[in-house]
């Protein structure tokens, strides 16, 4: 092979024929010369190690390559006339001074050849003469394109999965799904977010027993024992009633196996389904209490209308103020449905009953108190209080003057009072108020069906200033809302 065709190929060249490749051998040094060729050269193909020798000058006294090819056109050359330009004055400079220190050197050097380039790692070692003085070097040049090629896909697995795995703990932490894996002693060895209202550091390293309450931990035990055993995913709801309240788990268990095949542990993914079994009994709820609230709503609008056709002397009389009412109960319905049949806030009640008042120019109506949530039993009750209350002041009390004034207010009441919701309706600077002769609807609505339907306490004084009704709620009336 020429020099420049063992430039492109590899720092070795190729031999001519076995008998040159032997012969070349044997004249190297000592160290080989003893050795089969063939066995030597067998031992290298398969590592693609390349062995030559240089004199002091750098030039190639002796080669083996596992090639075929004419190393005898290495021979006798330097490595000026052998090296890639790329390379060359670092190689020469890192020979010369192995040649000077005597000490080894190793580096690294990329060949052009015409199949690609490769990585060549070389071991650089000084040859000893017979003096103890050093002669020459011999290098022992590795192929490791293949080894870097290797780790480079490696490297880039390793980010692909690492980036993965971010966007797959990301998904965890903000979603209501938590995955953990446990050995077969159910001992917690990962978990992706906090559970049983422990942290994660507190989770691992422990077991059911020492984390799960005793009511709970029967039932959760058992189909983590059931996939050990079965191999068999199982599924189940299960409730956990821990130091965070009651939560409720939609469980996956897979047997977790090595790389043989055998059962090690359990892995499970569990999702959070607490809201979804509240929102759930929260409709059985409401499901159950449908009919009552239905024919209770049917009694209260036939008592509305008996005692509306009572108190008045027309048909048309009679439609406006039964559509009135009517419409008061609709309002107050629909901030229960607004609100899901939790409750209604005291604060809303009032501002739908008498909105119309409190959108006008100079309004004549203020309130204020604090939050309160009323059940809805309550606040149906209480809306068609406070219309009626509007409606009489609007008729006869302080409302019907511009200068009359509704303050209504609110306050919690302690046990030693009362325990409950204490509402004032005052009513100033409107005509003067007489006491009426005989009860109306209204005051029907007032005090007897307050103190019916919620047990509450009423009392309404006519005084000549105005209007002033005191109602007292008790606080099993009160609900905490959503």
């Amino acid at each position: 092979m020429t020099r420049n065709a063992i430039k492109e190929t590899s720092p070795l060249g190729k031999d001519e024929n076995p008998a040159d490749r032997r012969e070349s051998v044997s004249a190297t040094s000592g160290a080989v010369a003893h050795l089969p060729v063939e066995q030597i050269e067998a031992a290298l193909a398969d590592a693609h190690i390349y062995i030559f020798g240089q004199d002091a000058e750098l030039r190639y006294t002796w080669a083996c390559c596992p090639r075929a090819g004419e190393i005898n056109a290495l021979l006798g050359t330097s490595d000026e006339e052998q090296l890639p330009t790329r390379d060359r004055e670092r190689l020469t400079a890192i020979k010369r001074q192995v040649l000077q220190s005597g000490i080894p050197a190793d580096c690294e050097v990329v060949y052009p050849g015409a199949e690609g380039s490769s990585l060549f790692a070389l071991h650089i070692h000084p040859a000893i003469g017979p003096e103890g003085k050093v002669t020459g070097i011999i290098t022992t040049a590795t192929d490791i394109s293949r080894i870097r090629a290797i780790e480079a896909r490696r490297d880039e697995t390793s980010e692909k999965l690492i980036d993965a795995l971010q966007r797959y703990e990301t998904a965890l932490r903000g979603s209501n799904v938590t995955v953990f894996a446990q050995d077969r002693d159910l001992r917690y060895t990962s978990i992706s977010n906090p559970m049983y209202g422990r942290s994660i550091e507190e989770i691992i390293g422990h077991t059911d027993e020492e984390l799960l309450p005793a009511e709970s931990r029967g039932a959760i035990v058992a189909l983590k024992r059931a996939a050990l055993e079965s191999g068999a995913p199982q599924d189940s709801e299960v409730s956990i009633n821990s130091d965070a309240g009651l939560r409720w788990h939609d469980l996956h268990i897979e047997p977790l196996r090595d790389i043989t095949g055998a059962i090690v542990g359990v892995s499970c993914a569990a999702v959070d389904i607490t809201e979804r079994k509240e929102g759930e009994a929260h409709l059985r709820l409401l499901m159950r209490e449908l009919t009552h609230r239905s024919k209770n709503l049917l009694a209260v609008i036939q008592a509305m209308a008996r005692q509306t056709a009572r108190h008045v002397g027309s048909i048309d009389a009679f439609l406006n103020q039964f559509g009135a009412r009517l419409q008061a109960l609709a309002t107050s319905h629909d901030l229960l449905v607004q609100e899901s049949w939790y409750g209604v806030p005291f604060s809303q009640l009032v501002r739908s009953q008498l909105g119309h008042y409190f959108d006008r120019e100079g309004t004549q109506i203020s309130a204020d108190g604090p939050p309160v949530v009323l059940k809805p039993e309550a606040a149906q009750s209480l809306g068609l209080a406070l219309h009626e209350l509007a409606t009489n002041a609007a008729k006869y009390g302080a409302l019907s003057l511009p200068s009359g004034h509704v303050s209504i207010t609110w306050r919690r009441v302690p046990a030693g009072e009362g325990h409950g919701i204490e509402i004032i309706w005052l009513e100033e600077r409107g005509p003067k108020v007489k006491a009426p002769r005989q009860r109306g609807f209204g005051t029907m609505v007032i005090e007897d069906s307050l103190q019916r339907a919620l047990d509450a306490e009423v009392e309404m004084k006519f005084a000549p200033t105005g209007l002033r009704c005191r109602i007292l709620i008790p606080i099993t009336q009160l609900s905490v809302g959503r």
